[in-house]
């Protein structure tokens, strides 16, 4: 087995939304001494979001299934 260099870098792309300045400072309040971002925030946040919308949709089949 030979040796190669694989890429670590994550696939990206740009967009530009706009927050609430309450929501800004709220964010930059909670990520005080955490090793985190503003866009790391909003990532695990978005992320958090998105698998809460999954498991929701999985609670409601299991329902409709009963």
């Amino acid at each position: 087995m030979s040796f190669r260099v694989v890429s670590d870098k994550k696939y990206t792309e740009n967009k530009t939304i706009r927050f609430p300045e309450d929501l800004i400072e709220e964010i930059e309040e909670a990520i005080v001494g955490k090793e985190t971002s503003f866009s790391g925030f909003v990532l695990r946040a978005c992320r958090y979001a998105l698998d809460s919308i999954q498991d929701e949709k999985m609670s409601n089949e299991i329902a409709d299934q009963c």
